[in-house]
């Protein structure tokens, strides 16, 4: 029989992960930490570390790439958002969302708190964040009608592992969860599709509320049953926890945009691989795709929130610089009349295949029309980094230190690989991971 989630959260230790289970949390710390260098460069990662420190007040924890001490909450309110800030970090296709981005400055916030200082600790505790949050995500979506953000279901891993960090009972974790499932932002996702801002995908808010949920519980704060854990309509789905394990069908997106977008953009770079093309030799894109990809339609953004929720502009920077990473989504790039002129002038169509496909599958195929009137078509084309198809660490390398050496430089880059690859290391210390995690 399955442990339930009560149990699993606070029984599972480091040596019940497989080693294969340890290599993919330590692939995932890697990647979520070059996301968060990236993302705390932007105006969205200032304004809610600055409002953390302002009014989330305490010195439990410190912030994200920040060092200034919060509350728990707050640190995980500001990780969660700065991570977010910038869309390239992993996800998960049934949940159609994100669980690291909460999780993991959650579970750092909490060791913080509780002055852990273990980084197997750290890494079981991610293992068991990603798979709680990923049958939270998937049960939500089963018995709610709208699409909500990530952020409705990381609250509830959030409050799990708050309280396994807090050591409660049983009974506190189940009033815990449950109030971080009536807390938590139940955000409509699709809003922030059409209108794309700061909100984006309610990472930061689920983390902070399930932080929340966890102290509150340990105070005697009790919660209503929460239906995505503990109603029957979704027993299957936690019925094999401990058995199937989501930590290895997570995702790890290669560029910063929306993983919707890149079905599309991963096609225009084959073609123009391929054929040997320049921007110049387009006269205009055509791509068919599903229709959330669709429904990303900002083709000339004015912020990075536009330009990472459209699948025209990442689309159109392929076809004329051949990479899209973070530079390319600042603001910096958005005067470039090539990208505009490609962007304004793509074509869309939905495939109604590729609508039933989705979410287990997020197909795309593109043409390019030369100007000569030749017209090149692409296989149907799938995002890279997708769990059947992992990138390599090569290019999970390649991913790291393209947003990392520019930030931080390329021996501090090197040095955080080195630090991040001995997590698991026999009597381990946190100092040298947080000494690169919380520097500013």
């Amino acid at each position: 029989m399955a442990p339930s989630v009560y149990d699993y959260v606070h029984d599972l230790e480091f040596n019940d992960l497989s080693p294969e289970a340890v290599v993919m949390a330590k692939r995932l710390v890697l990647d979520l930490y070059g996301v968060a260098l990236g993302g705390a460069q932007t105006e969205m990662s200032r304004i809610i570390r600055d409002h953390a420190a302002g009014h989330f007040g305490g010195r439990h924890a410190r912030m994200l790439l920040d060092g200034r001490r919060v509350s728990a909450a707050g640190a995980a309110l500001a990780g969660g958002i700065t991570i977010d800030a910038l869309d390239g970090h992993d996800g998960q296709k049934l949940t159609k969302g994100h669980v690291g981005c909460g999780v993991f400055p959650s579970v750092l916030a909490l060791m913080e708190a509780q002055a852990c200082d273990d980084p197997r600790e750290m890494l079981t505790a991610l293992v068991a964040g990603y798979e709680i949050g990923t049958r939270a995500g998937i049960a939500l979506h089963r018995t709610a009608s709208d699409y909500h953000t990530s952020g409705a279901w990381i609250a509830l891993a959030c409050a799990a592992l708050g309280a396994r960090a807090l050591g409660l009972t049983r009974t506190q974790t189940r009033e815990a969860i449950g109030i971080a499932e009536y807390h938590g932002p139940r955000s409509q996702m699709m809003r922030c599709i059409d209108h794309p801002t700061m909100v984006k995908d309610g990472s930061g808010w689920g983390a902070m509320a399930g932080v929340s949920a966890a102290y509150l519980a340990a105070d005697g704060f009790t919660g209503a049953p929460a239906i995505t854990v503990d109603s029957a309509d979704v027993a299957d789905i936690w019925g094999d926890l401990g058995a199937r394990h989501y930590v290895f069908e997570q995702y790890i997106k290669l560029y910063p945009v929306c993983r919707w977008a890149q079905p599309p953009l991963q096609a225009v770079l084959g073609l123009r691989q391929a054929h040997g093309l320049v921007s110049a030799d387009v006269g205009y894109i055509e791509v068919t795709t599903f229709h959330q990809s669709v429904r990303l339609a900002t083709r000339l953004p004015k912020t990075t929130e536009e330009a990472q929720y459209s699948t025209a502009y990442p689309t159109a920077v392929a076809m004329v610089h051949g990479r899209v990473g973070a530079q390319e989504v600042s603001q910096a790039a958005f005067g470039d009349a090539e990208v505009q002129r490609l962007a304004a002038g793509m074509i869309f169509a939905e495939d109604e295949d590729y609508n039933a496909a989705f979410p287990a599958h997020r197909f795309a195929h593109v043409t390019l029309v030369l100007r000569d009137g030749t017209r090149l078509t692409s296989e149907r084309t799938e995002a890279l980094g997708d769990p059947e198809a992992p990138l390599s660490a090569a290019v999970m390398g390649y991913k790291f230190h393209g947003l990392a050496d520019q930030i931080i430089g390329r021996q501090r880059a090197r040095d955080a690989v080195d630090i991040i690859a001995d997590l698991d290391a026999e009597e381990g210390s946190m100092a040298d991971l947080n000494r690169i995690l919380y520097m500013p």
